[in-house]
């Protein structure tokens, strides 16, 4: 195969792939919703999910026009380091990265089950919520 060819994938597959990514999507989206004080807003055309005006997940668009992944802030090192090894997991790019951001893809092949996706949500969102919608969370 010629270095830049793109390798062979049947449309049902690709289909499939999506299908199951933007499955996934709404699952994460309707979580980080669902969080105490969480607000949707759409800066960029990116959909995100904000806690007191601060972004704690980033969840792309749905148009097609990217690969459907989400954006979290990791502190805890294991949950870093277990997020960087899915498929095609990177440090978050404009130096959010360096800050303990990592972006993941949902459509890749092998990419992280929605419940785990939502436990990294959750812990993003506990990185950047204020101590009262943490002690709501902790309530519930």
């Amino acid at each position: 195969m010629a270095p830049c060819e793109e390798p062979h994938q049947e449309p049902e597959a690709a289909v499939a792939v999506t299908e199951n990514a933007l499955k996934k999507w709404e699952k994460v989206r309707e979580f980080a919703l669902g969080l105490p004080g969480a607000t949707e807003e759409f800066p960029w055309g990116e959909t995100v999910a904000k806690v007191n005006k601060k972004v704690f997940v980033f969840l792309g668009v749905t148009d097609g026009s990217y690969p459907m992944g989400m954006t979290v802030k990791l502190k805890d090192e294991a949950a870093h380091a277990h997020a960087m090894t899915s498929p095609g997991a990177e440090p978050a790019g404009y130096g959010l990265g360096k800050a303990g951001w990592v972006s993941i893809p949902l459509d890749e092949e092998g990419s992280p089950a929605a419940e785990l996706l939502c436990d990294w949500i959750e812990e993003s969102y506990r990185t950047i919520a204020p101590k009262k919608f943490i002690a709501e969370l902790e309530a519930r």
